[in-house]
């Protein structure tokens, strides 16, 4: 538009110049020219519009790319997050596990170890009545035969012939055999009845033989030696309750 006007003053501007008379062919020229310019002015206006009309289209594409962007952003952003607190939370359960095998091996090697002491307390226990059993099969066994009233065993019996009887033979009467009286063995001591020296026995044979538990026969153990027996109760290892259910099955003689 602008260049119309433009092309309208020169042509004015000449006309003047030249005065009134303009030759034809000079008008038609500038007729055409001004039509030129028209139609180059058009063509320039429609370009400028279809130009208008594509800025207008890529600030559309541009906000909706934007959009786009901010929520691929947006999503990027929550899946970092995600992937984060799941990368923590694995982590996480992974020092849990870790810790929990390091408890199962601790507990794995404290039942060994209690397993391994039990089975060497059981063979000790194995090897105690062992002993004891062979103790007592080395003792003398002894019986005694329970003498008939009187003092006098009893012995086989005969009757003498009958004095005065002349010259018949007497024939002796058959012997009449005593009855017979079993023989009655002396009662075998029990197992329990050898007193135990507290001042040398075993752990093991206080617990078996004495009934005490593990912690009382260490005691002892620990405050040997001992000159009496009352010294258990008087160095508090035991209660006199307990003392006076042993005493008896106890001894402090070397």
């Amino acid at each position: 538009m602008r260049m119309f006007a433009g092309l309208t003053v020169i042509l004015a501007a000449a006309l003047a110049l030249q005065g009134c008379m303009v030759p034809k062919s000079n008008y038609e020229a500038a007729i055409a020219e001004s039509e030129s310019a028209k139609t180059e002015l058009e063509r320039i206006r429609s370009q400028k519009t279809a130009l208008d009309q594509q800025v207008k289209s890529l600030k559309d594409l541009n906000g909706k790319l934007s959009g786009d962007a901010e929520l691929v952003s947006s999503e990027l952003q929550r899946v970092k997050e995600s992937r984060e607190k799941e990368r923590t939370g694995v982590e996480g359960r992974v020092k849990e596990l870790e810790q929990k095998v390091k408890d199962v091996v601790g507990q794995n090697r404290s039942l060994r170890q209690e397993y391994e002491d039990m089975k060497h307390h059981n063979e000790a226990l194995k090897s105690t009545v062992a002993r004891y059993q062979k103790e007592l099969k080395e003792r003398p066994r002894t019986a005694s035969v329970v003498p008939t009233p009187g003092g006098v065993p009893r012995a086989s019996l005969s009757v003498p012939p009958v004095p005065g009887a002349g010259a018949a033979p007497a024939f002796p009467q058959p012997s009449v055999p005593a009855p017979a009286v079993p023989a009655v063995a002396q009662p075998m001591p029990p197992a329990g009845l050898t007193p135990v020296n507290i001042n040398t026995a075993s752990a093991n044979d206080m617990v078996l033989f004495l009934g005490m538990s593990r912690d009382v026969a260490d005691k002892v153990i620990g405050n040997r030696p001992y000159k009496l027996k009352g010294e258990l109760v008087a160095k508090n290892i035991m209660p006199k309750t307990t003392f006076d259910l042993i005493k008896d099955r106890i001894t402090t003689s070397q």
